[in-house]
């Protein structure tokens, strides 16, 4: 057992790298319960730093009139636990941010979108993984958070993160100490979360949401309650997300058939939504296109499983990411 399996949650130290809508909620909530956060910000340093974190949420309000705030990684104390927030655009930053808050025990939680994201903290920290017991875990969020302003997060629906072990094979792992350890400080910061003992399934489940109504939003200027009143666009949806259940199955993960017709009844009864590839894209920056479309794209052809709804889904992600980048000068 290591020194940071003993520590009790009052002492525990995070790291959120990435304080934006999923960071910054979660982080707050892990403050608020007593936990010792450090935060990690890149354009709301300043603001944050002077006037703390601002969370309107519908499962209370936080309001944090002081947090430790950083815009250097280097500036940041070794933690128990890092949570990486960052969009996945930002991935070729980690051997940069994360190495300062690494130390033999630490957990790296992933909050991230898409296919692929725990190998790239894998390769940030080469021989660290296992080797000195730094361990991977993969978070996958269903919330609905937006960041409305600098330190302020609107979380309007959801909340639940699902915790699943990582290795190098993406092989089903179960509930290991460190999930343990994470679920016991999520309870103590009200923050609900599911135990999952297959990270591969849980990421495929995960695109069968991402792939449609991510990426269609942007293609369509929608938000998903006018895409799930429209019989055309829905039945679209229906199509991409059974794309992503064959090319999972490719990879022995069976994603059950009643899956599909759950996601999208659980669509249709959610709170209108601006999805966060919407968001960035009205905002000017890159789009999280590889990540969620281009890796399973990939890995559907390496199996040799036709997607052409979603190859043509991403060509045009591609084309309007590069126009939207160029006028932005992102």
């Amino acid at each position: 057992m290591t020194s940071g399996d003993r520590l009790t949650h009052s002492s525990r130290r995070y790291a959120i790298i990435g304080t934006g809508a999923l960071g910054g909620y979660y982080g707050a909530r892990l403050q608020e319960a007593g936990f010792d956060v450090h935060f990690l910000l890149r354009s709301d340093f300043e603001h944050v730093r002077a006037r703390g974190l601002q969370v309107e949420s519908v499962a209370g309000d936080i309001n944090l009139p002081q947090v430790n705030a950083y815009n250097d990684a280097r500036k940041m104390p070794p933690c128990d636990v890092a949570i990486v927030a960052l969009k996945t655009t930002q991935n070729h930053l980690l051997s940069q941010l994360l190495p300062p808050v690494v130390r033999p025990g630490t957990v790296v939680l992933t909050l991230q979108n898409g296919l692929g994201v725990e190998a790239d903290v894998a390769e940030t920290l080469g021989d660290r993984v296992d080797g000195d017991r730094v361990r991977i875990v993969g978070g996958l969020c269903f919330i609905c958070s937006n960041k409305v302003g600098p330190g302020h997060i609107r979380h309007s629906d959801y909340g639940r993160i699902l915790l699943a072990a990582y290795d190098t094979a993406y092989a089903p792992q179960g509930i290991t100490p460190a999930i343990e350890h994470l679920a016991a400080d999520f309870d103590v910061a009200n923050i609900p979360y599911q135990l999952g003992r297959n990270l591969l399934m849980a990421r495929w489940q995960k695109l069968v949401w991402n792939v449609p109504y991510n990426s269609l939003s942007v293609v369509l200027d929608a938000l998903t309650n006018e895409m799930m009143t429209c019989d055309a666009t829905r039945s679209l949806c229906e199509t991409l997300m059974r794309e992503v259940v064959v090319a999972a199955a490719a990879y022995d993960v069976r994603i059950p058939d009643d899956f599909v017709q759950q996601m999208l009844d659980h669509t249709a009864e959610m709170k209108p939504y601006k999805t966060s590839m919407k968001l960035d894209f009205d905002a000017g920056r890159p789009l999280e296109v590889e990540a969620i479309l281009g890796n399973s794209i990939r890995a559907a052809k390496e199996a040799s499983v036709n997607v052409p709804q979603m190859e043509m889904l991403y060509s045009q992600l591609q084309f309007l990411d590069r126009r939207n980048r160029e006028r932005s000068q992102f």
